[in-house]
């Protein structure tokens, strides 16, 4: 399975580029999947509902299924790496985007925007070799494709290419 990570620090707009990405993306006829990984806790399991009520009582797995929608809450001792995932939910897609998992071994584009005032994270911080391109508002001296951050119709671009060159 093809896998590709948006990452960047806080703030920068991770999500506003990914949402537009994936909507042109499915535009173009593409199957997506999407993990965001929440450094924080979360829940959609809320007291009073069935689901919470199912977990509560002890459930490991608990799957709510409506005609349109699943939504699986599978308790886990530890977060489990991104390729997990992929490996056991993904498999009806083309391919994953996802956002976060800066620390993961996958492809990554890193989102640098100058307003934020941020250094690179894969070549500032760090040197990670699985940088595939930076998507920015300001011209960067990078080693990596350099994509325009306000125009999620290039990016896309990039990642199909990409995508594409994964799969030979």
């Amino acid at each position: 399975m093809k896998v590709l990570s948006f990452i960047a620090k806080s703030g920068t707009g991770k999500t506003t580029l990914l949402e537009k990405v994936i909507t042109e993306l499915k535009r173009r006829g593409h199957r997506l999947g999407v993990i965001k990984h929440d450094a924080h806790r979360f829940d959609i399991d809320h007291k009073g509902k069935d689901s919470y009520r199912f977990t509560a009582a002890g459930a490991d797995t608990m799957l709510l299924s409506s005609p349109d929608k699943l939504a699986l809450i599978k308790k886990h001792p530890e977060s489990p790496p991104v390729e997990e995932l992929v490996s056991k939910y993904f498999q009806d897609v083309d391919f994953v985007l996802t956002e976060g998992f800066k620390e993961s071994s996958i492809p990554k584009i890193e989102i640098h925007r100058k307003e934020c005032g941020n250094s690179l994270i894969c070549r500032g911080e760090r040197h990670d070799p699985l940088l595939v391109a930076v998507a920015s508002d300001e011209k960067l001296d990078v080693d990596v494709p350099l994509l325009d951050i306000n125009n999620p119709s290039e990016v896309a671009d990039f990642i199909e290419e990409w995508m594409d060159n994964e799969a030979d």
